[in-house]
């Protein structure tokens, strides 16, 4: 890569390792979202995989809640697996142009959801078989686009879950989701040498990030940052739906 995109890359993973840090999550989605401006979705995934893997793995283990995360949401997490699996060949395939379409649209989505004060409930007896069909839902989407948040978590929201334990439920599902992914793009040949740099400055900058988002978190409002963080991803996502229609109309 160049120098330039590297620095894109260092650039990208700051902002989303802060945000993660502020507000507990947002690193993937973030710096998809951001990468994808520049090059495809598949490619920004395979320099997002591995800081994504190990942020989400050091999320998964901090708090106790971890036996009882695997016991309600494992059907959400094989559903996933399985939606990930069935939709291999979206990132490099013929329709893969049109990842970042659907990208910017989930940005948009993404973040009205998380403005809105509108909220679903999941009753308890309901919760295995509704999610299984949100993981396989999510899991077709994640293997399109790199991102795992629609409609994995309104689901997590819905179900009840206290502030603490959806932080570490989001690590454990995001570590097998973003696993999952990380075999396709292995089998798709773009997790390869010349993704190690990129991928290493990746993992330096988003730590950083996270580092200073933690401190910062002590001192501000989360709420207030997350509203405009969220206002933000809607603008991205506008404009990162715009832009891939315009350049497919107009090839």
């Amino acid at each position: 890569m160049s120098e330039p995109l590297l620095i894109l890359v260092a650039a990208a993973f700051l902002l989303a390792g802060f945000v993660k840090g502020v507000i507990g999550l947002g690193l993937p989605t973030v710096s998809m979202g951001l990468l994808a401006v520049t090059m495809p979705p598949a490619h920004a995934l395979a320099i997002v995989i591995v800081p994504a893997i190990v942020t989400n793995i050091w999320q998964t283990f901090v708090g106790p809640y971890l036996r009882d995360i695997v016991r309600r949401l494992w059907p959400l997490m094989a559903g996933t697996v399985i939606g990930i699996w069935l939709n291999a060949g979206m990132l490099t395939g013929p329709y893969a142009r049109y990842g970042t379409i659907v990208l910017g649209v989930l940005l948009v989505i993404y973040a009205i959801v998380g403005l809105s004060t509108f909220s679903l409930k999941v009753a308890r007896r309901n919760e295995k078989w509704i999610g299984g069909i949100v993981g396989v839902t999510t899991g077709m989407i994640s293997a399109a686009t790199g991102v795992q948040v629609i409609p994995s978590m309104p689901f997590m929201q819905a179900i009840g879950m206290e502030k603490d334990e959806l932080v570490q439920a989001l690590g454990v599902f995001f570590t097998v989701a973003t696993l999952a992914l990380a075999f396709n793009l292995t089998s798709a040949g773009l997790l390869s040498a010349a993704t190690a740099l990129p991928g290493a400055i990746a993992m330096a900058a988003a730590f950083a990030g996270m580092f200073v988002g933690q401190a910062v978190r002590s001192r501000m409002q989360p709420e207030v940052f997350r509203r405009w963080f969220l206002i933000a991803m809607i603008f991205l996502g506008l404009y990162l739906a715009a832009s891939a229609i315009y350049n497919t109309l107009a090839g």
